[in-house]
């Protein structure tokens, strides 16, 4: 078997001693090849020459972005998703959404010894996955979640701080900073559902599986019922009023049930939803801003892609 280890250095919890001894354990297995980040889009470079050189593995080792890269350049490189090599996940980032929604452990040791077990025995999971496409530009895949409006704003701010170690506290901090802009000057945006359901609200969250993301260790459920299995989840807020924002607040931090009220559009298992906004608002995907749009699709495809897990 043919592995490709890419490697992001600058991720949160990545190093040079862990990588190597990342590497040494695959090798031990696998015919690898490493490959280190430097620049912005290199892991999706990297996983793109995977497919076209007929390698059966690509292992992401960083954080979110890393994995979404890798993701993105397995699939944009194959006509069949199911022709891509599979991806293996070992978390070096501050979140690492995907690999805990796929019960990967947080800890690279522990999760290198997973990736063998899988590799040795041959185990590989079909996920589903969300696919963003701009009107006007690039679609771009996403393995757990994207949005429209306040979220990919402190996405923004947090990417543009880059001499700071992206952590929960940025991104709250920074969240709870741009409350009172999205408040006063957010734009509507109008939600179409498959059925011809309209809805106008002020921003949008779409998963693909739950939870939406992590604060530390405390998970933040948006859509509980939203999974790898089925199709995307759509939550989405009709008024950012603060009462509005302090009951959801209060349902997603200390779930007693599946967030509910008035202002709240919430749904699962949707196949597509399409999101036009008034004026350009910024987008989001696993973490990742793509600038600004005013009309996105966001679709669901199942079983796009193998995990070996």
């Amino acid at each position: 078997m043919r592995a490709l280890l890419v490697v992001n250095p600058q991720a949160t919890a990545t190093s040079a001693a862990g990588r190597d001894v990342l590497a040494h354990a695959l090798a031990s297995d696998v015919q690898l090849e490493t490959v280190e980040t430097s620049y912005r889009g290199h892991a999706a470079d990297a996983a793109a020459r995977a497919v076209a050189e007929g390698f059966d593995l690509v292992v992401a080792h960083g954080g979110d972005g890393t994995v979404n890269e890798v993701v993105n350049g397995l699939l944009t490189a194959c006509q069949d998703p199911l022709d891509a090599p599979a991806l293996g996940v070992v978390p070096g980032g501050s979140a690492n959404v995907f690999a805990r929604a796929l019960g990967l452990p947080r800890d690279p040791v522990e999760a290198t010894h997973r990736l063998l077990m899988a590799i040795e025995s041959g185990s590989r999971r079909q996920v589903g996955l969300g696919l963003a496409e701009p009107a006007g530009a690039d679609s771009r895949w996403f393995t757990f979640n994207a949005g429209l409006g306040w979220d990919a704003d402190v996405v923004a701010e947090v990417e543009r701080r880059r001499d700071k170690t992206a952590s929960p506290l940025l991104y709250a901090s920074i969240a709870l900073a741009n409350y009172v802009k999205q408040m006063l000057t957010a734009t509507d945006l109008l939600v179409e559902l498959p059925d011809g359901t309209k809805e106008q609200t002020r921003l949008a969250f779409v998963s693909n599986t739950d939870p939406w993301t992590y604060l530390g260790a405390k998970p933040i459920h948006m859509n509980p019922d939203c999974s790898f299995d089925g199709g995307l989840g759509l939550f989405a807020l009709r008024s950012l009023a603060p009462p509005t924002i302090a009951r959801t607040l209060s349902q997603i931090l200390l779930p007693l049930g599946p967030p509910s009220g008035g202002n709240l559009l919430r749904l699962d298992d949707v196949a597509e939803v399409r999101v036009t906004a008034q004026r350009p608002v910024r987008l989001q995907v696993d973490g990742d801003d793509l600038g600004e749009h005013r009309q996105v699709k966001f679709t669901s495809v199942p079983k796009a892609l193998r995990v070996a897990v």
